[in-house]
């Protein structure tokens, strides 16, 4: 008991030390912790939306529209083929949710037609993996009468959906991240939902409007023989799309066939025109995207094309002099917020699905200023009832429990600021119950040297004994609560995990403090005053 290797002693001092010096910046204001020297910590505890105030969003994707999506790729996929192959149809539109049907004028070329919608819509090596096995995207049936069906497989819509929404949380992540919104929660919730939790966000509506948008764009030719003024039906593979800032009603006739789609977009940049004053978007394009552009723009010198953005045009200059630098600029009546916010959208990357708010709620800073004073209230509350019981039944190992406390609880804060947690409620609640789980293992230790003290062992011996016997049982205890709390971490949402993630913290630096610090302090005691009975 008296003997405790040195190395201990150094690392359990220089570790209080770390603690120590990671925990201080929470005491000190925003301004206060930018002036603090460069070598020192400058992270804080970051605090959750039900303490600092925000904005709460519950957002649900349109997981059909993925599948509309594709069966409109179908239906102009197989249009190409069929007439490539010169084969005639006189009907060829999506059926229901899930199917394309096809009605041939000549039933003759049914097996020719079918075989080469195969080959276009399934070519060999594609298809989607389930359970690491392949499986057909598209099921096709076919009648003698000329009737051609190609439908989604029931795999392949789950798989769609599912992959959506993955997508779909990357894309939300990238557009808050640009905002500059400081530890946003961003997670899945349920099949096709996705909570969002905005600390610090007092007007959500940019937020919303940023992710109310798909920002699928596209590069598209203008059909200057259509005219939507006078001709109310557009031409076969034509589109009549408003313009965006213009009157409404005002129309744009444009060629469905995409010439470079956004994804080739690398990046997107808000700047003001030096020669105009205006706010334009510089943007540029991959190789792939680039090269695109450009054979596009040195085919069509004179003739306008469309910029598209979630099927509205948002410019459609003429096309002065080919562009083979691979960017271009987006002119328009933006402001500086306006033109930011579309370079967000570009820089993010469009949604595979529209997504739509179901629920909305937003707190008010003075909430969480009330939330932060009634949980230091409480904190402070359990801490003085815990601090008088230990001293009043255990005395001087009572005393020594509580500076184990103290230290517990700084290693705590220091350790959520080193991981840059986010501190909620449910947190703060976990901190409150920490304190009593830092002391149970003091308790076990206390009584097993009472018990060995009244069986007559010297107070070497006592304490010796009472450490080494509630050791198994501490770390049963403990061990236990570390398998709760990570059931409740990898079954939670974010609340619940900020919970999960603070007790387990102050566990595992209960063991630090309850059976080394409390050892250390006590073999000093004892070596220091060699007492005749222990003060238990």
């Amino acid at each position: 008991m008296l003997h405790i290797q040195t190395w201990k002693v150094i690392a359990a001092t220089i570790l209080c030390l770390v603690g120590i010096v990671f925990a201080a910046p929470n005491l000190l204001s925003p301004e206060q912790v930018t002036q603090l020297p460069r070598w020192l910590p400058h992270q804080r505890d970051n605090l959750g939306l039900d303490l600092q105030g925000g904005a709460y969003l519950l957002l649900e994707v349109d997981t059909r529209a993925v599948a509309r999506e594709r069966l409109n790729n179908v239906v102009e996929s197989t249009r190409n083929a069929l007439r490539n192959a010169r084969i005639g149809y006189t009907r060829l539109s999506p059926s229901g949710e899930r199917s394309v049907a096809v009605k041939l004028r000549d039933a003759a070329q049914t097996a020719q037609a079918l075989d080469l919608m195969k080959k276009e819509l399934e070519p060999a090596g594609s298809g989607i993996m389930v359970l690491g096995q392949a499986k057909p995207e598209l099921s096709f049936a076919s009648t003698p009468d000329g009737d051609i069906t190609v439908t989604l497989t029931e795999e392949a819509i789950v798989d769609k959906a599912r992959k959506a929404v993955e997508q779909s949380i990357e894309i939300v992540r990238r557009r808050i991240d640009e905002t500059g919104v400081s530890e946003p929660q961003i997670a899945r919730q349920g099949q096709d939902r996705i909570l969002i939790q905005l600390p610090g966000v007092q007007d959500p509506e940019r937020i919303k409007r940023l992710l109310g948008q798909t920002a699928k764009m596209s590069f598209r030719m203008v059909d200057t023989s259509a005219n939507p003024q006078i001709d109310r039906t557009p031409p076969v593979g034509t589109d009549y799309l408003d313009v965006e800032g213009e009157a409404p009603g005002q129309k744009v006739a444009v060629r469905k066939k995409i010439e470079v789609a956004g994804e080739n977009l690398v990046d997107a940049q808000a700047s003001s025109d030096s020669r105009t004053g205006q706010w334009v978007v510089n943007f540029k394009f991959d190789s792939v995207g680039a090269r695109r552009f450009g054979d596009v723009t040195r085919e069509n010198v004179g003739k306008p094309f469309a910029i598209v953005l979630d099927d509205k045009v948002i410019s459609y200059p003429v096309i002065r002099e080919p562009i083979l630098g691979g960017s271009g600029q987006i002119s328009g009546n933006y402001t500086a917020a306006t033109a930011n916010d579309l370079a967000v959208l570009l820089r993010a990357g469009a949604l595979p699905a529209p997504l739509t708010i179901i629920e909305e709620r937003t707190v008010g800073p003075d909430l969480g200023a009330d939330a932060i004073r009634g949980g230091i209230i409480a904190t402070l509350i359990g801490f003085v009832l815990v601090v008088s019981y230990m001293f009043v039944f255990y005395g001087r190992f009572g005393f020594y429990a509580n500076v184990a406390l103290v230290v517990n609880l700084v290693l705590s804060l220091g350790a959520l600021s080193l991981l840059q947690a986010t501190l909620t409620l449910p947190g703060i609640a976990g901190l409150l119950l920490s304190m009593g789980l830092s002391v149970d293992a003091n308790v076990l230790i206390n009584e097993r040297i009472r018990e060995e003290t009244k069986l007559g062992r010297s107070p070497v011996g006592a304490l010796d004994a009472g450490f080494k016997r509630a050791f198994s049982t501490i770390i049963d205890a403990n061990f236990t609560t570390l398998i709760k709390m990570l059931i409740l971490f990898a079954l939670g949402s974010g609340p619940i995990k900020g919970f999960a993630v603070t007790i387990s913290i102050a566990i595992l630096i209960s063991l630090f403090t309850a059976t080394l610090l409390v050892r250390i302090l006590m073999a000093d005691w004892l070596r220091a005053t060699r007492p005749k009975t222990i003060p238990v």
